[in-house]
């Protein structure tokens, strides 16, 4: 995964979570995002991440257990397929989050959610939002064109693809 840091619109440093936290730990108001989901990433300095080497054994799957609430037709169509229930959501979550469409609009939705949390209310931020969702790419780049130059470095890193 790759992380990065920005004070205020100015780029500092990108990378591991713990190579990017270290950069930026000492500097007032920093914010990490994620680049893949665009999401700030809230870190206790309690407890900095940090490399983990790889363990010995079974790695961590990460399964977390929720509900979910079917009609009774697709609990009786799960209850059919082969693994279970559980294999065949994921086969079908798996199935659909490989769609191009699905990843096109996930990364609409990181330079989005990036956008909003750095210039939420720079001048033609609307319009560019507009033009990222409606697939225009060459308007999208016009509206982004006077905005700091790490920020739109950083947009037109994360809209590839997305048009």
């Amino acid at each position: 995964m790759c992380y990065s840091a920005f004070s205020g619109f100015d780029h500092i440093a990108s990378g591991s979570l713990p190579e990017t936290y270290a950069a930026c730990r000492h500097i007032p108001g920093a914010l990490i995002f994620d680049r893949a989901t665009g999401r700030v990433i809230d870190i206790d300095p309690r407890f900095p991440p940090s490399e983990e080497a790889p363990r010995p054994g079974r790695p961590r799957l990460g399964v977390t257990a929720r509900e979910v609430t079917l009609l009774p037709r697709h609990w009786d169509w799960l209850a059919t397929q082969p693994g279970g229930a559980s294999v065949a959501l994921r086969k079908l979550v798996e199935e659909a989050s490989r769609n191009p469409r699905a990843q096109q609009r996930a990364r609409r939705d990181a330079a989005y959610r990036f956008a909003t949390a750095i210039v939420g209310n720079a001048p033609g931020y609307e319009e560019a939002v507009r033009a990222l969702y409606a697939g225009q790419a060459e308007e999208f780049a016009a509206h982004i064109e006077a905005w700091p130059a790490d920020v739109r470095h950083a947009l037109e890193e994360m809209t590839e693809g997305a048009f």
